[in-house]
């Protein structure tokens, strides 16, 4: 026999993928987006009455719990040590094939730090109408704001993501190729190969967060990058790190794991025209505990040191 609470839990499992993919794009962090989705459900459980549509009495409620996570975590992240980047995304649990272009779009580190720039409500509208496809009457119940006011913060929102909107490589497969080259390269410690693939105003930035080794915040330029990332193979060697190619956050990327497949840290690449443009690596510890049990990359330092 099927009992009204258990048609809850069917449709709210029915749905968690689609609630937990609104509330990371809001807050950028994956154990904050658990938490979302939890709270979410327990508001649902806990509700006397049955809402017409479960879908969208779901999605406003995870996206106002978001909300007011986002507006405290400003203030976290102002003070935070170094380079601020979203914890890792290896795969998006939610998928729509008629907005498959903007769910993707919105998913890489670059979309997700423009994003940051966004007052919470500009954020949750950007997310629930240009991401998600959510109506503005929806959307004005999900913010407290009447239609006409949230298409204003669309425009907003809309003008400031087409700003500093990232270009990558449209085709995926190329993306991937590039992608394996570069790791191999990196593997062989191939400098001059190395140097080939990125482009000649290439970054390479680190999030630590003051929790774990940084070989400094940002290098700019090929020549610059390519001698760190040399430099870098021989101490990932003695310590019998693997390089295990993944997508993050919907971008070419890599895992790094120690030689007890314990997550070191994580990469994510921008590509474009043929050449790798970004690199961004995460070490921070905390950003990377929902992935794997995590390596204690100080004794890792300490190991590839003595090596």
């Amino acid at each position: 026999m099927v009992t009204p609470d258990s048609n809850r839990v069917v449709e709210f499992e029915e749905l968690r993928p689609l609630l937990f993919s609104i509330a990371y794009r809001l807050l950028g962090s994956v154990s904050e987006a658990e938490d979302a989705v939890q709270e979410t459900w327990l508001r649902y459980e806990s509700s006397p009455t049955q809402p017409e549509s479960v879908r969208a009495y779901l999605s406003a409620t995870v996206s106002r719990i978001a909300i007011d996570v986002l507006r405290s975590a400003r203030v976290r992240r102002e003070a935070y040590v170094g380079p601020w980047f979203p914890e890792p995304l290896l795969a998006d649990p939610y998928e729509d094939p008629q907005r498959s272009a903007e769910l993707a779009d919105s998913l890489s580190m670059a979309a997700l730090l423009l994003l940051e720039r966004l007052s919470p409500l500009e954020r949750a509208v950007f997310v629930l109408r240009e991401v998600f496809g959510f109506g503005f009457p929806e959307v004005a119940s999900t913010v407290g704001r009447s239609e006409a006011a949230c298409r204003q913060l669309a425009v907003r929102a809309r003008r400031h993501m087409d700003a500093g909107r990232p270009r990558f490589e449209a085709d995926r497969a190329q993306r991937e190729a590039l992608a394996v080259r570069f790791l191999d390269a990196f593997r062989d410690g191939d400098l001059a190969a190395l140097t080939e693939l990125l482009a000649a105003d290439v970054q390479l930035v680190g999030d630590a967060g003051g929790k774990a080794p940084n070989w400094g915040e940002v290098f700019a330029g090929s020549a610059n990058v390519a001698r760190v990332l040399a430099a870098l193979m021989p101490l990932f060697a003695r310590i019998g790190a693997r390089v295990d190619p993944h997508e993050v956050n919907g971008q070419p990327g890599a895992v790094f794991r120690d030689r007890d497949a314990r997550v070191l840290s994580t990469w994510a690449f921008d590509v474009l025209e043929g050449r790798i443009q970004t690199i961004r690596t995460i070490t921070n510890p905390d950003k990377l505990a929902h992935l794997a049990p995590v390596a204690d990359a100080w004794a890792a330092l300490r190991e590839a040191g003595q090596g």
